[in-house]
């Protein structure tokens, strides 16, 4: 039986499933912009500045600052780079203090109650990932009419709840990387499902979204059978996995997984059905997670920036906006050693362009 699994991984969520014939809006009403079907570059307009600005902040210049970092949750391995990407930063600016916190479960209210309870308690500035854009807005607003500075990275929120947000990479990019490792995987009329977190996760929505128009204008002959929920658990990402691969037999010929979760325990589901070799696992994941597949032959690529790099330079743009030198309208930022990172899309930060890991260099990782 030929069942291919090709899953890619970031972060979390319920139970559930979407038809991918429904129209897929990204949890937002952004416009899709789908990259060229062949290498040419993509271009970004112009965007005035569209983050929020703290109201009363003190004077922090070159002074020490106390920051609380609040992920949408603590216990995985990819915050757990991303919070030693920013113990690096604040080791190598000297007058950062840097702390992590947050809920152990990718849930909304619990990651406002964290944030409110230090907003309350007094930090010079916030560092989140979101877990929803628009539930998430009016905790941070609160940040920001206090004077507390907000820095977004992974996952947003409305722009103007934040000052700046350190995105990994554009959504395009991805979605078109995505989407053409899938086509190689599985020929132009393949089938596929997705496992992701929420359907209203920032930045798994917008891949998705992106993802989607991609496929419809590049490969339109590829069917796009289900889309399915499975939270950051790894338990019901690997049961979610079981259940395409039984649902669809042979009809399935790929799974993306939007999280980093889902991806290892969508591997481990292709291990344990005996498929690895005709099931093909691709994806977003840290390299420590995926690196027994990796070396067992059943997962050839995993593909992720890294999270490391993404904490280390949300630490570094904060920095720069509470010394002044990041200001509406500015078109790059200083991030130690990531040199120069481009302003795009009016208030994002952009980090750079996502590395792959294959059975050559896994093992030079460390996250």
């Amino acid at each position: 039986m030929k069942r291919l699994a090709i899953i890619i991984a970031t972060t979390t969520a319920l139970t559930g499933a979407a038809l991918a014939a429904d129209p897929w809006d990204g949890g937002d009403d952004l416009p899709t912009n789908p990259l060229a079907c062949d290498d040419t570059p993509g271009t970004v307009a112009a965007k005035d500045y569209d983050g929020g600005q703290t109201t009363g902040a003190a004077d922090k210049s070159g002074k020490e600052i106390t920051l609380i970092d609040i992920p949408k949750l603590v216990g995985v391995g990819y915050f757990a780079a991303t919070t030693e990407g920013m113990r690096q930063a604040a080791e190598e600016l000297g007058n950062v203090k840097v702390t992590t916190d947050g809920p152990t479960e990718a849930n909304i209210d619990d990651q406002i109650t964290f944030i409110d309870n230090y907003v309350t308690q007094g930090v010079d500035g916030v560092l989140f990932a979101a877990n929803d854009p628009v539930a998430i807005a009016p905790v941070l607003k609160k940040a920001l009419g206090k004077g507390i500075h907000v820095v977004g990275y992974d996952a947003n929120s409305d722009p103007d709840a934040r000052e700046w947000f350190v995105n990994q990479a554009e959504f395009n990019g991805i979605a078109k990387s995505l989407i053409d490792q899938m086509a190689a995987e599985i020929g132009d009329e393949g089938k596929f499902a997705i496992v992701t977190s929420t359907f209203t996760t920032p930045n798994q929505a917008r891949w998705i979204a992106e993802m989607q128009a991609y496929q419809e204008s590049c490969h339109p002959k590829m069917e796009w059978l289900e889309t399915v929920e499975a939270q950051e658990d790894n338990i019901l990402s690997f049961n979610q996995a079981n259940t395409l691969i039984n649902k669809y037999g042979d009809d399935l010929d790929g799974i993306f997984g939007m999280t980093s979760v889902a991806t290892p325990a969508a591997a481990e589901a292709v291990t344990q059905a005996g498929a690895c070799g005709e099931t093909a696992v691709v994806g977003l994941a840290t390299p420590n997670a995926m690196r027994p597949y990796v070396e067992s032959g059943c997962v050839k690529s995993v593909v992720l920036w890294s999270p490391v790099d993404l904490g280390y330079a949300a630490v570094y743009v904060m920095r720069a906006v509470v010394d002044g030198d990041l200001s509406p309208g500015d078109t790059e930022v200083e991030a130690g050693r990531l040199g120069k990172l481009q302003v795009v899309n009016g208030s994002e930060i952009l980090l750079g362009s996502p590395f792959v890991f294959d059975k050559s260099n896994v093992n030079d990782f460390d996250f």
